[in-house]
């Protein structure tokens, strides 16, 4: 059977047609629940049409509910290009994500990069509109755990997902997970292995671990682009500890500053602590929904999606602060 093709203004510039339920008690105290997955980490937002105003103490309810679980979802949002910029202006001031730079250094058009500066495309369709495992963005691949963005000076705070076209087979589901713990469940000798250490963020490859148009490929640790950041940090507004790993690639990529050629062995227990799955909370997409994440605490993966079904989301991301050591 012949795969569907998907028109790319069509499909990345149009609200989904989907069922959005109807309440007569919208975006008010009153009818905003929050629903907490009862995993370690994340929380569905109920009774918000993000299609409409938000007012400002549902804003500050919201962005409270934010901060308590690191990860929000509300579903069943039909939005229009300028109601998701809205909706994630709810969360922080709208950054361009520092991916594009690559492309345009390297004068290359990416359909990742589609839309509104603010709005990038994640998608696995190809040029002719079909789905297919790469294409000049994450295509169908395996995305592995990393922070969004770690690989520059100023990390943005969160991001923003907005689900358009959804594989029927469930793949491409995408985990999160809680920093918080992770660091207060340190065992002692890794605690004082990292204590006031910062490590390298690789700028080199994406988050399918896909080297960056123009980019080199380093050869040697002294060769890996990207800032040094803090491997503890302070979330500004919850005050707490939490274990920034940020992003780790193939090798030579991530390694602790003082330790370039002997910090592999530290970051595998690190990263392998990081990542256990009493941490998580994995969310299984439909059309219409609308995730926010915080990068200061938490972590993200997405599986390999269907190369054969099409999968298509804007993306967005909003402006972080320095990031303050722990």
């Amino acid at each position: 059977m012949a795969m569907e093709t998907y028109d790319f203004a069509e499909v990345y510039t149009h609200a989904p047609e989907i069922e959005a339920p109807v309440a007569l008690d919208k975006n008010t105290l009153a009818s905003m629940e929050v629903v907490p997955t009862g995993k370690a980490i994340g929380a569905e937002i109920r009774g918000v049409d993000l299609s409409i105003p938000v007012p400002e103490d549902v804003a500050d309810a919201m962005r409270q509910a934010w901060t308590d679980h690191l990860v929000l979802l509300i579903r069943n949002q039909r939005l229009e290009p300028e109601n998701y910029m809205d909706a994630a202006r709810v969360f922080g001031e709208p950054q361009e994500g520092a991916n594009k730079k690559y492309y345009e250094k390297a004068k290359k058009k990416s359909l990742y990069h589609a839309m509104d500066h603010h709005i990038s495309i994640l998608c696995n369709l190809g040029e002719d509109g079909k789905p297919v495992e790469k294409n000049d963005g994450l295509g169908s691949l395996e995305v592995v755990w990393h922070s969004d963005n770690s690989y520059i000076e100023q990390p943005p705070a969160g991001s923003t997902l907005y689900s358009l076209v959804i594989p029927n087979d469930n793949s491409g589901q995408t985990s999160f997970n809680n920093q918080y713990m992770a660091y207060d469940d340190l065992p002692a000798d890794l605690l004082a292995a990292i204590e006031g250490k910062r490590s390298k963020q690789d700028a080199t490859r994406n988050s399918a671990n896909v080297l960056r148009p123009g980019v080199k490929e380093p050869t040697c640790p002294e060769e890996v682009p990207g800032p040094m950041h803090p491997m503890v940090r302070i979330h500004p507004e919850s005050g707490k500890r939490a274990l920034y790993l940020g992003r780790r690639r193939t090798w030579p990529s991530q390694y602790i500053e003082g330790m370039s050629n002997d910090s592999e062995e530290l970051l595998d227990k690190l990263w392998a602590h990081a990542t256990q799955p009493k941490y998580a909370w994995t969310h299984e997409w439909a059309a219409g929904d609308f995730l926010v994440w915080d990068n200061r605490c938490a972590m993200h993966r997405r599986e390999v999606v269907n190369p054969t079904l099409p999968r298509v989301m804007w993306r967005s991301q909003f402006a972080g602060d320095e990031v303050i050591p722990g």
